[in-house]
C-alpha cells in the first residue's frame, strides 16, 4: 500500500521509494529514452543514476526501467508499465495532498450603494444564481487591494464611479457560495459620477426600495439586513422585508 507523507516522499509499506528528485530522473528517462542522457541533464554520473534506479526497484519490488546496453554513453532505456504506474501514483497522490494542504478561500468584494430608501442591485447574468439579484461585486484580482477591487467591480457592473465610505463587514461562511469557500469584504459606497448601465456579469442594474426587495443570491439578504440595522435609521431597518 502506497502513501505520500508531508515531504512528498512516496513510501511502500513504510519504506522510501521515490521523491521529487527520483521522480525527475524517471520523467527524464521517459522523455529522452536514455538513462545516460537523463544523468547528464541532472549533472550526475551514469553509475550514480543507475544506482538510484536499482534503489527504486529494490524498494518498489519490481523493475521500473528496461535498458538495452550499448556502452555508458549509448543504448536506450524506457520505463516499464509498472514504472509508469509508479510515476503516475506519485503525481496523483501529490496532487491530492496539495489540494488538502494548500486549498485556500477565495477573496471577493461587494458594494452597498443606497439612494434614499433604495439600494442598488444587479441581475446576475451567469451561474451560480443566474437570473437572481445581488449586490454588485466579484473576485479580487491578484495584485489588487480590496478597495481597488470593489471600485473596479462597481464600474464594470453598473457603469458608476464610486468612492468608499466605510466597511460594512466581512462575510466568511464556507457555505455562502456554492462554487467554494469565499470570503467577502463588503463596503458602503457613494456615487461620484457615471451613468447607470448594466455590463460585465450583470444583465440588469436598478435600484430597489428596501421595502420590496427581490430574491437575493448568496448571503446578500443577510448583508443588506446587517447594513440597514447598522445604519442607525430604525425606520429604514424595520422597513426591510427580506
Amino acid at each position: 500500500m502506497y502513501h505520500l507523507d508531508c515531504k512528498c516522499l512516496l513510501k511502500r509499506d513504510g519504506e522510501f521509494v521515490i521523491s521529487q528528485g527520483r521522480v525527475k530522473l524517471l520523467m527524464l528517462i521517459e522523455k529522452t529514452g536514455s538513462l545516460s542522457e537523463s544523468a547528464k541533464e541532472l549533472k550526475m554520473s551514469y553509475r550514480h543514476a543507475w544506482g538510484i534506479i536499482k534503489k527504486i526497484e529494490e524498494a518498489a519490488g519490481f523493475e521500473v526501467i528496461r535498458t538495452h546496453r550499448g556502452g555508458s554513453d549509448k543504448g536506450g532505456s524506457v520505463l516499464t508499465e509498472r514504472g509508469k504506474e509508479l510515476l503516475n501514483t506519485y503525481h496523483e497522490l501529490k496532487r491530492e495532498h496539495s489540494d488538502k494542504v494548500y486549498r485556500n478561500p477565495s477573496l471577493t468584494v461587494d458594494g452597498v450603494l443606497c439612494h434614499g430608501e433604495s439600494i442598488l442591485l444587479i441581475k446576475r447574468k451567469n451561474p451560480p444564481f443566474e437570473g437572481d439579484y445581488a449586490l454588485p461585486g466579484g473576485f479580487v484580482e491578484y495584485g489588487e487591494t480590496v478597495e481597488e477591487a470593489v471600485i473596479r467591480e462597481m464600474k464594470e457592473e453598473t457603469g458608476l464611479d464610486c468612492d468608499i465610505e466605510k466597511i460594512v463587514g466581512v462575510y466568511s461562511d464556507p457555505k455562502r457560495d456554492p462554487r467554494g469557500h469565499t470570503i467577502s469584504v463588503v463596503f458602503e459606497l457613494k456615487k461620484r459620477c457615471g451613468k447607470l448601465k448594466a455590463s460585465s456579469d450583470a444583465s440588469e442594474v436598478r435600484y430597489f426600495n428596501t421595502k420590496d426587495l427581490p430574491d437575493l443570491a448568496f448571503d446578500h439578504e443577510k448583508i443588506i439586513r446587517d447594513y440597514l440595522l447598522s445604519s442607525g435609521d430604525q425606520s429604514v431597518s424595520n422597513s426591510c422585508t427580506l
